[in-house]
C-alpha cells in the first residue's frame, strides 16, 4: 500500500513538471503531397519567446509567411498561452524532403523543434491545397505594430502605430477587434484619426494598408516592458478557381484571425543627479511666473500664474508651489490644462492660477521659483528659475511690523486732528419720563411670557438636531453631495461651452481622486485608478461609471455634444462622486 502511494505521488509530481515545461514543436498540415501541392508548417510554443529563427526550408519555396498568431485565455483560474509562426511551402522536387529545426529563445534558453520528414510524389490531377482559401487569406493579410522607439527613458513618449496590410490579390470587407492591448505599465492615449487606404510595401511587395490605431505611450516603470498585441477577426474575400456564367471569378469570404507581434521595449531609468525640485517632468519645456498686475490697493485681488509649456509628459508631474509673505492672503490654485496629443506626444501648457489678496499697505516680494525637467534629447537635467516679483500695495492699513522684509523710505508723520478722538458729548439734553410704569405693561408681559413660549421650540429643534447627528448615513450623503458640488462648480460654470466644460469635468474628477485618495497626478491612468478603487472596496459598478465618465470626457473633446448631454454628464458626475465618497 505504501509503495502504491509513493508511485502515485511520483506520477502526479512528474505530470505537474511536464505541464509546467516549455513546449516548442513543429507541425505540418500533411506529410505526403504531390509536387504541385502546398503544405503548411506551424511552429508553436506555449510561452512567449524571442529571436525566432526558422529553418532554411531546403528543397521548398516559401510561398507564404511567416504569419504570427497569439492567443491567450483563462480556464479555471489558469492562463494558457500560445504563439504560432506559420509558413506555406511549395516543394521544388520529388522525393523525401526534410523540414529542419527551428530555434527560439525563451527566458534566456534556446529551444529547438525536431526535424520533420515529408514525402513528395508525382503531380496530382486535382491539388487539394493549391487553391486553399484560408492559405491565400493568411499569406496575403498582415497586421503590423510599429513602435517609434525601443529604448526610451522613463516618462518619455513613444508611439505605437497599428497597420493592416492587404495584398491586391484579396479584398477585406470588414473587421472587428478580438483583443485590445491593455498597456498596464504605461500612461496611454489613443489619437483620433480618419481611416483611409494607402499604397505601400510589405516585405518588398506592393500592398495596400490602413492605419487602424495610433497610440501615445508614456512608460511608468523601468526595465523590459511588454506591449500586448492587437488581435483582429477579418472578413477576407478570396478569389477561387470557379467563375460565374459571365466569366467573372467567384470570391469566397473567409474569416481570418490576425495579430500584431508582441513588442518589447527597454525603459531606461533617469540618470543620477536629479535636482531637489525635480517632480518627474520629461521633455522640452519653458517655465514662467507672472502677476496679472503689480500695483493695487489692499483688499483688491490679483492673479499669480505659474505656467509650464512645451512638449512632454505635461499631465504627469506637479508644478512648484508658489509662496508669499503673511500679509498676502493666497488661496488654493486652480489648475488649467491646455494640452493636445499627437504623434509627437503631449504639447501645450499647464498652469496654476493663485488668487492673491493683500491686506496691508507696503511692498511685498513674490519669491522666485525654480522648475527642473529632464531633456531626453540631450540626456541632461535642466532648470529654469523665474524672476523675483515685487507687489506694490498703495492704499490700506499699514502693518505694525512689516513682514515683507522691505523698508519704506518714504515714511511720513501722521497728523492727528484735535477733535478726532472726542467721542463723549459733555452737554446732554435729557428729559424726565412721565407716567412710565413698566410693571404690568405689554412689554413686561411680553418679556415674561416669550421666553417660556420659546422653550418647546428649543426642545423640538434640539431633538431634531440630535436625530440628524445620529443619522450617520444621512450625514454621509449630505457631506458627499456637498463635496461633489464643490469639485464640480467649475464644470457647472462652463455649461454650454463644450470644450471648457469637459476639460473642467475631467479636471474635477482627477482633483477629487487626488484629494480623497492622496494620489499624485502621475498615477492618474485608468488602470491605476481602477486598481486603487478596488483596493479601497468600491463597488465594481461605481468604478465602471467613474471610468466611463473619464472616457466620455476624452471622447467629447473631439465630437459635438448638445447642452442636454452636458447637463446629463454633469448630473452623472455629481452622482458618481457622491456615491464614491459614501463608499470610501
Amino acid at each position: 500500500m505504501k509503495i502504491k502511494f509513493l508511485i502515485l505521488s511520483f506520477l502526479l509530481f512528474a505530470s505537474g513538471l511536464l505541464q509546467a515545461q516549455v513546449r516548442f514543436e513543429a507541425k505540418v498540415s500533411r506529410d505526403q503531397l504531390g509536387i504541385n501541392e502546398r503544405l503548411r508548417v506551424d511552429f508553436e510554443m506555449n510561452d512567449d519567446g524571442d529571436n525566432f529563427r526558422p529553418p532554411s526550408f531546403e528543397g521548398f519555396t516559401v510561398v507564404g509567411g511567416p504569419n504570427q498568431k497569439v492567443s491567450q485565455s483563462f480556464l479555471n483560474g489558469k492562463m494558457s498561452f500560445s504563439k504560432t509562426y506559420s509558413f506555406y511551402l511549395q516543394p521544388k522536387e520529388r522525393g523525401k524532403l526534410e523540414i529542419g529545426q527551428a530555434e527560439v529563445e525563451i527566458e534566456n534558453k534556446i529551444y529547438k523543434t525536431s526535424p520533420i520528414a515529408v514525402n513528395v510524389g508525382a503531380a496530382v490531377d486535382k491539388p487539394t491545397d493549391g487553391d486553399n482559401s484560408e492559405m491565400i487569406a493568411d499569406s496575403n493579410l498582415h497586421l503590423v505594430a510599429e513602435v517609434s522607439k525601443s529604448n526610451p527613458y522613463l516618462n518619455e513618449a513613444i508611439t505605437v502605430v497599428y497597420k493592416l496590410y492587404v495584398s491586391p490579390r484579396i479584398s477585406v470587407s470588414n473587421w472587428r477587434e478580438l483583443d485590445s492591448p491593455k498597456y498596464a505599465d504605461f500612461w496611454s492615449q489613443n489619437i483620433d484619426q480618419k481611416m483611409r487606404v494607402q499604397d505601400g510595401e510589405y516585405m518588398g511587395e506592393p500592398y495596400r494598408y490602413v492605419i487602424l490605431r495610433k497610440t501615445i505611450l508614456y512608460p511608468q516603470k523601468t526595465g523590459e516592458l511588454n506591449i500586448e498585441p492587437l488581435a483582429l477577426s477579418v472578413a477576407v474575400d478570396v478569389p477561387s478557381n470557379r467563375r460565374d456564367i459571365f466569366g467573372s471569378r467567384i470570391y469566397k469570404t473567409v474569416n481570418q484571425t490576425v495579430a500584431a507581434d508582441n513588442k518589447k521595449i527597454n525603459v531606461k531609468a533617469l540618470p543620477d543627479g536629479k535636482p531637489a525640485n525635480f517632480t518627474g517632468a520629461v521633455g522640452d519645456f519653458d517655465f514662467n511666473v507672472e502677476l496679472s498686475r503689480n500695483t493695487l490697493n489692499a483688499g483688491e485681488s490679483l492673479q499669480a500664474t505659474v505656467e509650464v509649456k512645451g512638449n512632454g509628459n505635461l499631465k504627469l508631474f506637479d508644478l512648484p508651489e508658489l509662496t508669499a509673505p503673511p500679509s498676502l492672503e493666497m488661496y488654493s490654485p486652480e489648475r488649467k490644462e491646455n494640452v493636445t496629443t499627437n504623434l509627437g506626444g503631449m504639447q501645450g501648457s499647464i498652469s496654476e492660477d493663485y488668487t492673491v489678496v493683500p491686506t496691508k499697505k507696503g511692498k511685498y516680494p513674490i519669491p522666485a521659483l525654480s522648475f527642473s525637467w529632464f531633456d531626453p534629447q540631450t540626456g541632461t537635467y535642466k532648470t529654469k528659475t523665474s524672476e523675483e516679483l515685487l507687489l506694490n500695495v498703495e492704499n490700506g492699513p499699514v502693518a505694525a511690523n512689516s513682514s515683507s522684509g522691505i523698508s519704506n523710505p518714504n515714511k511720513q508723520a501722521v497728523a492727528i486732528n484735535d477733535s478726532q478722538f472726542r467721542f463723549i458729548k459733555l452737554k446732554t439734553r435729557l428729559k424726565p419720563l412721565e407716567n412710565s410704569q413698566f410693571l404690568g405693561s405689554a412689554g413686561f408681559w411680553s418679556a415674561l411670557v416669550l421666553p417660556l413660549a420659546l422653550i418647546p421650540l428649543f426642545i423640538f429643534f434640539g431633538k431634531k438636531r440630535e436625530e440628524r447627528a445620529r443619522d450617520v448615513k444621512g450625514n454621509r450623503i449630505r457631506k458627499a453631495d456637498k463635496l461633489a458640488r464643490k469639485y464640480l462648480s467649475e464644470a457647472k460654470r462652463n455649461l454650454g461651452d463644450q470644450k471648457e466644460f469637459y476639460l473642467a469635468l475631467e479636471r474635477s474628477l482627477h482633483n477629487y481622486l487626488k484629494a480623497k485618495l492622496r494620489i499624485q497626478t502621475s498615477d492618474m491612468s485608468k488602470d491605476r485608478i481602477e486598481a486603487i478603487l478596488q483596493e479601497r472596496g468600491v463597488e465594481h459598478s461605481t468604478i465602471q461609471e467613474f471610468l466611463s465618465l473619464l472616457s466620455s470626457c476624452e471622447f467629447a473633446r473631439y465630437t459635438p455634444a448638445s447642452s442636454d448631454a452636458m447637463k446629463q454628464d454633469y448630473e452623472k458626475a455629481a452622482q458618481v462622486i457622491s456615491t464614491l465618497d459614501k463608499q470610501l
